[in-house]
């Protein structure tokens, strides 16, 4: 059935660049399918956002990422508009955008994190809070921004305070091993994917350049980690009280026996729907190709009024 959607994308955070390729995506998609398409480049103008969305679409795709478009805080807006709207509500965002509160969420239902402190910028570069090595992120930022690993060596300062403006820093242990990632749909885990890259971790550029990752899915891990990676995505995304989708990423720690080395790291509540995006990549491999991915958003948008 034909729809009047409006594709929210741009945002004024540090992924603003990804956003606008994955809402020009989603909008080619849905035009191809019949939607009569609104691609609406969020700035913090909220006047002017509310002229955009009139007369009211029958559904609005959040093609948001990072602060402001997956935080809860557009979401509380198109909860306040009466517009239903794809990916997670209000309380799921929040949670998920804030790694520390994510961990006490997850842990809670058994599943592994790493060992971490939240602190101020200057608390980090005053001294070590973990033995090197050890990895200094944005307590809330997506797409590994900001993403530094400190090793025992590193002449340069943790933090480079100067440069540094995403608030409180998550520092946690460096979990050695292999970088794998689960993506949901639904009720469902899609696969398991590894990736392998070039650089030092899987950064902003390694997972939005093309030619800087290599993804291998279904990975190549012992059928015992591959189950429970997609038995931990599943629950965190049920246990956040996410919808739509979601993606879960976690480091394996293969010299460690079974599935002990797994480790869970954070759980994106919109996942980048770029050419080179790994949910439509994992949906593809099981059969639902992007425009069908987009079609079922679609179909499980709602209002959390």
């Amino acid at each position: 059935m034909t729809k009047t959607v409006a594709v929210l994308h741009g945002g004024w955070s540090a992924e603003r660049e990804v956003s606008l390729v994955s809402g020009k995506a989603v909008a080619a998609a849905l035009r191809d399918r019949g939607h009569r398409v609104d691609l609406i480049d969020v700035t913090r103008d909220l006047e002017a956002l509310l002229r955009a969305l009139r007369p009211a679409p029958e559904v609005v795709f959040n093609a948001l990422h990072g602060k402001g478009g997956e935080d809860g805080t557009i979401q509380g807006v198109l909860d306040m508009l009466g517009l239903p709207y794809t990916h997670s509500g209000l309380r799921p965002s929040a949670i998920a955008m804030s790694k520390p509160a994510t961990k006490q969420v997850v842990a809670a239902v058994g599943i592994r994190t790493a060992r971490g402190v939240v602190a101020t910028p200057q608390q980090v570069v005053e001294r070590h809070l973990f033995e090197p090595p050890y990895v200094v992120k944005p307590a809330e930022e997506g797409s590994s921004v900001g993403v530094r690993i400190v090793r025992a060596n590193d002449n340069a300062p943790a933090i480079d305070l100067g440069a540094w403006h995403f608030g409180d820093a998550l520092v946690e242990e460096y979990i050695p091993g292999r970088e794998l990632t689960v993506g949901v749909m639904g009720d469902r885990a899609l696969t398991v994917t590894e990736i392998a890259h070039s650089h030092a971790f899987f950064d902003y550029e390694a997972k939005y350049t093309e030619g800087h990752a290599v993804h291998t899915l279904p990975a190549r891990v012992p059928d015992l980690v591959f189950t429970e990676a997609m038995r931990q995505a599943l629950l965190a995304h049920r246990t956040l009280g996410c919808r739509g989708i979601s993606r879960s990423d976690f480091r394996w720690d293969d010299t460690r026996p079974g599935a002990e080395g797994l480790v869970f790291l954070e759980l994106n509540t919109q996942p980048g729907f770029t050419p080179i995006s790994l949910v439509p990549e994992q949906a593809k491999h099981v059969g639902i190709g992007f425009a069908d991915l987009c079609e079922w958003l679609l179909g499980e948008a709602a209002c959390d009024r």
